[in-house]
C-alpha cells in the first residue's frame, strides 16, 4: 500500500499548522527510563471502549508482555472524544497516553505542544502504513498502529441468488448499472431480508465522505477549494442516481431514521456497501454473537476507468505520549510496542486493519474465522494508493461545515448539483478565506 498521498497532504499542511503552533512539545522531557520490573499504572485515554475491540485486545496483549504494567483506560463517548480529550490536554490533565482519532486532532494536539516528540521511534519504524502523515518539520508526535481505508463489502448470498458476477474490478459506472439491476432482479424474484421491506443494490452511507472523499481520492481534487469542487459532480450524480432509481436507500430517509450501514448489511437490506475496512471487525462480532449469518466478501473500491490502479481513501490512527504524562517511560514503550509486531498481531486479531502489514500479519489476519480469503478479497485488502479522507489544515474543520451542509442540500434534492458546488466554492472562499 502506497503512502506518497498520505505524506504529500500532511507535508503541504504541516508548515503553515506550525506557524500557527507553538512547538513545544518537542522539548518535553522524554529521559525517564522504563523499568519493567517496577510496578507501574499506566493511563491511556481511548472512545467507546466496549464497542472499539482492537483497545482491549492490544492492553491485554501488553500488559502479558510487561507482567509489572497495569493499564487503566480513561473511557470516552466517540462522539465526545475529541472535544473532551481537547479539553484535557488544555488542562494540563497527566493521562499518559493519547489515542489519536484523527489527524486533524493530531495536528491541533502537537503544534499545541501537547504531544511529546517520539521522533526516536519512528525512525526505527519507516515501514509503518500512514507514518509519513504524522511527520511535522522532522518531527513525530504519534505512532500508528492502524490503517483503515475504504473497500466495497458486498453480500455473496444475494448476489448467487439474482444471478450476478461478484463485484469485481468495477468502474462507478458499472457499478450503478449493478447495483440497479440487483434491485430490480431481488424484487422480481421476491427475494424479502430479514427487516425492512426491500433489498438494495447498495447502501450510500450519508456521510459526506462517503462522496467527496472518494472523489477527490480518485481525482486528485483538493476538498479545501483550492481550485473549486467540480471534480464532485460525476460521483454525486451517480448518488443521486442510486436514489432516483431506488437502488439504494434515500439520504432523507437513512438519515432521519438514523439507518446504519452495519444495519442494512447484517439484515441483508443491501447487496453492497462501500465501507471502511473496520466494518470487517463488526461483521465478526455480529456473526460470533449469532446477529447475522450473512456471507460476505470483499471487492476494491470502484474506480472512474477500467484498467488503472486501485486508488480508495482513508486514514491511520495512532498512539502519542501526553506532554504532562505521569509515565512517559512507559508510555513510550507502549507507543512503540503497539506500532511493532506484537501489537500489531493483537490489533489483526481483532479483524482490523493494523499500520504494520508484514506478510505474518497478512496471513495472520487472513486466517480469522469469518473472513474470506479469496483472491478478490485479497486484492481488495491491497490497494494501489489510499489519500487521506480529508486534508489537514487551519482551515479543515471550517471547510468540513460548509462541505457538510452543501452536502445536505445535494442529497435531498434541495438544491441543484451545480448550484450547490458553486455555492461551496463561494462560500468557502468567503466564510473560510
Amino acid at each position: 500500500m502506497k503512502r506518497r498521498t498520505l505524506h504529500a497532504l500532511a507535508a503541504t499542511t504541516a508548515a503553515s499548522l506550525l506557524l500557527a503552533g507553538c512547538g513545544g512539545g518537542s522539548e518535553a522531557a522524554q529521559d525517564e527510563p522504563f523499568d519493567p520490573n517496577e510496578p507501574v499504572t499506566l493511563t491511556v485515554s481511548v472512545w467507546n471502549l466496549a464497542g472499539t475491540p482492537e483497545f482491549q485486545a492490544l492492553f491485554d496483549a501488553y500488559e502479558q508482555a510487561r507482567p509489572n504494567v497495569t493499564i487503566e483506560p480513561v473511557d470516552i463517548l466517540a462522539d465526545d472524544y475529541p472535544t473532551k480529550v481537547t479539553t484535557m490536554l488544555a488542562g494540563g490533565d497527566s493521562t499518559d497516553v493519547i489515542a489519536v482519532k484523527s489527524l486533524m486532532d493530531y495536528s491541533k494536539f502537537s503544534t499545541a505542544g501537547q504531544l511529546q516528540d517520539v521522533t526516536d521511534l519512528a525512525e526505527g519504524a519507516s515501514e509503518l502504513g500512514g507514518l509519513d502523515a504524522y511527520e511535522q518539520d522532522g518531527t513525530y508526535f504519534a505512532l500508528p498502529y492502524r490503517q483503515d481505508f475504504w473497500v466495497n463489502y458486498y453480500n455473496k448470498g444475494i448476489f448467487d441468488a439474482v444471478g450476478e458476477e461478484y463485484p469485481a474490478d468495477l468502474t462507478w459506472d458499472e457499478y450503478v448499472d449493478l447495483a440497479q439491476r440487483i434491485t430490480e432482479k431481488a424484487a422480481a424474484a421476491g427475494i424479502t431480508p430479514a427487516e425492512g421491506t426491500k433489498v438494495f443494490g447498495t447502501f450510500t452511507q450519508p456521510w459526506r465522505s462517503a462522496v467527496g472523499a472518494i472523489a477527490a481520492a480518485q481525482t486528485g481534487g483538493d476538498q479545501l477549494g483550492s481550485d473549486g469542487y467540480e471534480f464532485f459532480a460525476p460521483y454525486y450524480e451517480r448518488a443521486l442516481e442510486l436514489q432516483e432509481s431506488g437502488a439504494t436507500l434515500d439520504y432523507s430517509t437513512a438519515t432521519t431514521q438514523q439507518v446504519t450501514y452495519r444495519t442494512m448489511f447484517t439484515t441483508e437490506q443491501a447487496a453492497m456497501v462501500p465501507m471502511g475496512t473496520w466494518f470487517t471487525s463488526a461483521l465478526l462480532q455480529a456473526q460470533a454473537a449469532g446477529e447475522t449469518d450473512v456471507e460476505w466478501g470483499i471487492a476494491p473500491m470502484p474506480q472512474p476507468e477500467a484498467g488503472g490502479e486501485t486508488v480508495t481513501f482513508g486514514g491511520p490512527t495512532a498512539f502519542a505520549v501526553n506532554r504532562n504524562a505521569e509515565h512517559s517511560g512507559a508510555a513510550r514503550d507502549f507507543l512503540e510496542w503497539a506500532a511493532g509486531e506484537e501489537g500489531a498481531r493483537a490489533v489483526a486479531a481483532t479483524g482490523i486493519v493494523p499500520a504494520l502489514q508484514t506478510q505474518e500479519i497478512k496471513d495472520a489476519y487472513l486466517a480469522l474465522e469469518g473472513i474470506p480469503t479469496d483472491e478478490l478479497t485479497q486484492e481488495a485488502l491491497a490497494p494501489d494508493e489510499v489519500a487521506l479522507e480529508m486534508p489537514v489544515g487551519p482551515t479543515t474543520a471550517q471547510v468540513e461545515q460548509v462541505l457538510g451542509e452543501e452536502h445536505q442540500l445535494i442529497m435531498t434534492g434541495s438544491a441543484s448539483i451545480d448550484e450547490t458546488l458553486e455555492n461551496m466554492a463561494e462560500r468557502v472562499e468567503n466564510e473560510v478565506g
